[in-house]
């Protein structure tokens, strides 16, 4: 995080030409949203002096109490180096909402996450280290700027120009992602035709789940340049991969050592972070609407494409949902790969969190890691090892979230219920619906 000051950030807006700057903030459902204020407001915004209605945001207040402010945090001061303006430039700075007596606002899931790193160090912990791998397709725009579904490319899994042709898309993300002082991975071609995945470096939670956001952003704008509509949707196409968010976690100490690492045992994985996996996969259906927070989530969860369905860790196999990848020392980390990149990051790394440390402070048993492909057993030998499934659909994550006291304690009691009403309805409303499938399949024949 970078140690900025008010002085600092005026210097900055003048050095640089700064016209504009974004206050910006994610609602409920993970949207980024923001307010723009000329370069002239600047300082009022810095004195937390910006107002806006917070009955319009999903997921926030009622109509009765409306107002509410927003409070700049002075680390995430950046000039959007991808905003084209003739004269000048623009710049943002990533806000956390407070009501009208000053105090932050319950269901602002930035500020869920603060409070539930408060928690990692109640119990002597640092940093809950964060690293996401973020997949997306492209597709191509029409003659009136609107999304086909025509793929931006032919390309597979690491494949080169010319059969991969978003590769300048790709390195022109890459590039602009660089500007803004981001410290990049890799970045190639993933497995379905106009897929891509870019990587950067992992940092603390709150942190990284700024950069997500970001990203995100970052991405559809750059892929419009270029013609085509980036999408974060998990299953966009049947029949082919989706898109995950394959999600890298370690927690370390004040002086920086990872407390995943023990190289003196078997597998060089410490009590705490077996703990931590176990705590993970005993609340992993509870917190599966935070992580998959769609409809469209739990058509990526299924077998047969690369995504995990059923609640189990191993150090090498890529069928089960936690993953330990070959690094060790400092880079000793676990993957927990069936999050989505339609999560918002906060409420998902919260419930993440939430349940490793459920399983550190009470002390669960480590459960043996599963070595066999589990897309290739059956339900009675799953059954006979103790595996669980996650949910299958939107409705069952529902209501494995509704019944968790624990996740109603760490997102809030106002977002906890607002969340569940908002997804309650996604569902039945994609309940009612007729597809395409039913016409094909029914129609013909009843």
């Amino acid at each position: 995080m970078k140690n900025y000051t008010r002085l600092d950030i005026l210097k900055s807006a003048k050095d640089n030409d700064v016209r504009y700057v974004r206050l910006q903030f994610t609602d409920m459902l993970g949207t980024v949203k923001n307010v723009e204020i000329p370069v002239t407001n600047l300082e009022r915004a810095l004195s937390n002096e910006i107002m806006f209605d917070g009955s319009s945001i999903q997921g926030f207040v009622r109509i009765d109490e409306a107002d509410m402010y927003l409070y700049p945090d002075l680390s995430t001061w950046l000039i959007l180096e991808w905003e084209d303006l003739k004269v000048g430039k623009v710049a943002r700075l990533i806000c956390d909402v407070y009501t009208t007596k000053h105090t932050p606002y319950e269901g602002d899931p930035r500020y869920i996450l603060k409070r539930n790193l408060l928690a990692l160090r109640d119990l002597g912990y640092d940093k809950f280290n964060v690293g996401v791998e973020p997949e997306f397709f492209l597709f191509k725009l029409d003659a009136h700027g609107k999304p086909t579904m025509e793929f931006s490319d032919h390309g597979g899994y690491f494949d080169l120009a010319p059969i991969d042709g978003s590769e300048d898309v790709r390195r022109d993300i890459v590039l602009e992602l660089e500007k803004m002082g981001f410290d990049m991975e890799v970045s190639h071609h993933e497995v379905a035709f106009g897929q891509h995945e870019i990587n950067f470096h992992f940092d603390n939670a709150l942190e990284a789940c700024d950069n997500i956001q970001t990203f995100k952003v970052l991405v559809k704008n750059v892929a419009r340049r270029h013609g085509f509509h980036a999408t974060f949707m998990p299953k966009p196409i049947q029949g082919i991969n989706g898109s995950g968010m394959h999600s890298n976690l370690s927690i370390s100490d004040k002086e920086g050592n990872n407390l995943f690492y023990d190289p003196n045992t078997e597998n060089q994985l410490s009590q705490t972070a077996l703990r931590f996996i176990a705590g993970v996969m005993k609340h992993a259906q509870e917190f599966a609407l935070l992580s998959n927070p769609t409809v469209n989530s739990y058509k990526r969860l299924v077998p047969g494409y690369e995504a995990p369905c059923y609640i189990s860790w191993s150090d090498a196999n890529r069928s089960t949902m936690i993953r330990i990848p070959a690094a060790r020392g400092k880079s000793t980390r676990i993957e927990v790969r069936s999050v989505d990149p339609s999560a918002n990051p906060y409420l998902a790394m919260s419930g993440i969190l939430a349940a490793g440390l459920d399983g550190i402070r009470n002390e669960l048993d480590g459960i043996s890691p599963v070595k066999k492909n589990l897309f290739k057993m059956s339900d009675v030998e799953r059954k006979r090892l103790g595996i669980k499934n996650l949910p299958e659909s939107l409705h069952e994550a529902i209501e494995f979230f509704s019944a968790s006291s624990m996740m109603k304690e760490i997102i809030g009691e106002e977002l906890f219920t607002k969340l569940i009403e908002a997804k309650q309805r996604e569902w039945d409303e994609y309940k009612m619906k007729v597809t395409q499938w039913e016409l094909d399949k029914y129609l013909p024949i009843i």
